[in-house]
């Protein structure tokens, strides 16, 4: 394995730092370990892991509904959902 020799800066928010931080370290990883996986898997796709769109109209209400709660159906245990998507 070759030596790390990179620096990369990056500004990015305190809040949005301390968030992921939180999220690694319960994970075991430094954050240059995570972008050190992220940056693997960009090689890896060709690209960015993960698509990147605009949702359409449709699905930006779906997730507005979401975040606000409303229209969402919850069940007591998995039976209760399947038998509502009639599985």
């Amino acid at each position: 394995m070759t030596a790390k020799t990179e620096v990369l800066r990056v500004r990015i928010s305190p809040e949005l730092k301390q968030s992921v931080q939180k999220i690694l370290e319960k994970l075991g990883l430094s954050t240059s370990e995570a972008i050190n996986i992220y940056f693997k898997q960009i090689e890896m796709e060709q690209g960015l892991p993960f698509e990147v769109k605009i949702p359409n109209k449709e699905t930006r209400k779906v997730i507005d509904d979401a975040l606000k709660g409303k229209n969402i159906k919850s069940f007591k245990n998995v039976e209760d959902l399947f038998k509502d998507l009639g599985i």
